[in-house]
């Protein structure tokens, strides 16, 4: 058991272990991960999630820190969708926007845990039902995140969901990556080099909801083709993007074919040798800086966390896609299952 909440629900976990030294434990709210141990260069395990070290720290400082997103990951504008020629209003939780699933999203949810097996991989199936009409959202919608931690070190994430009704599905994982944990002195991920596999990105509105276009990387400050500095150009006042996300808040067009496993992002951190190589199905990835970290949040260890202290990468469908036609399509009709395969794949360089 991880703990409880203040109602006195439980709170149970799993740890998961590996071969290669990477441990990682999963708790029921919100089918989060609390914590990932992996190895630097010389061999010593550091979390390199941010996180909390009790269930009542994550309701308190909210975030979405390591949590499951959903039903719709990121912001739909104004809350609202039309489907099949029926109007639907969710609730309200950003800027006039639904963002992560409404006030109470998947993150805010007690999941269950189904199974947990061990052998040449170690994994965890965890449940939720998420009841029609749920902040707004039609259809029954039963979902499960299997978590799966190979020898190599690997973890896979599978989200799976089936519907009665209907519905727009987008899931995804939420962790504050920072690859030199138990380094107050230098916890700003601004010096880790960074390389996304997308020519292309959506670009925004002053509210953070795409307009539509799906413009090129090249000549912006959202150019990670090459492996580039966080912090080189996340000061660059003369684009409204990164004023409008206070910096990197951004969704990515991946380069290949959506539901192929393929490349996202690489994030290298000099300082400890260590490597976090992403891998996904999902047609978008977005890259978030940590920009609303204001230093009110005291994590593990007592670390106060501040704006851009850690990246977040979740692998999507895209932002408000239920309003844009020219956007992959989010809707799951009853009979078919969504699926979104995250790998964050640990090494090290010497």
């Amino acid at each position: 058991m991880f703990g409880t909440l203040a109602n006195g629900t439980r709170i149970e976990s799993v740890q998961l272990t590996s071969r290669a030294g990477v441990r990682v434990r999963i708790i029921t709210l919100g089918a989060r991960i609390q914590s990932i141990n992996a190895p630097d260069r010389s061999g010593k395990l550091g979390d390199v999630v941010l996180g909390f070290s009790n269930p009542q720290a994550y309701v308190k400082y909210g975030n979405y820190f390591g949590a499951t997103v959903g039903r719709f990951a990121n912001r739909i504008a104004h809350g609202r969708f039309t489907l099949d020629g029926h109007a639907y209003q969710l609730s309200i939780n950003d800027r006039g926007n639904s963002l992560h699933g409404g006030k109470r999203g998947f993150d805010k949810r007690i999941w269950t845990i189904d199974s947990v097996h061990s052998g040449t991989s170690a994994s965890a199936v965890l449940s939720y039902v998420s009841p029609n009409g749920q902040e707004g959202y039609p259809g029954t919608l039963h979902v499960t995140a299997t978590f799966t931690l190979f020898n190599s070190g690997e973890l896979r994430i599978d989200y799976r969901a089936t519907t009665d009704k209907p519905t727009i599905v987008n899931l995804s994982s939420h962790s504050y990556f920072n690859l030199s944990p138990g380094d107050p002195a230098h916890f700003s991920v601004s010096h880790d080099i960074l390389q996304i596999n997308a020519s292309r990105y959506t670009p925004m509105n002053a509210s953070e909801i795409p307009t539509g276009r799906i413009a090129p990387v090249e000549g912006t400050p959202f150019d990670f083709l090459e492996p580039t500095r966080i912090g080189l150009r996340i000061h660059d006042g003369s684009d409204p993007q990164i004023l409008y996300g206070r910096g990197y808040d951004m969704n990515f067009v991946l380069n290949g074919r959506p539901g192929t496993l393929r490349l996202a992002a690489r994030l290298e951190d000099p300082r400890s040798g260590r490597v976090l190589s992403i891998y996904t199905t999902a047609p978008g990835l977005q890259f978030y800086s940590g920009n609303f970290l204001n230093g009110t949040i005291v994590g593990r260890g007592g670390i106060a966390y501040r704006q851009g202290d850690a990246a977040v990468f979740e692998p999507q469908d895209f932002p408000d896609a239920p309003n844009h036609p020219n956007f992959p399509s989010a809707t799951l009709d009853p009979g078919q299952v969504y699926h979104n395969t995250i790998v964050y794949r640990f090494s090290v360089i010497r």
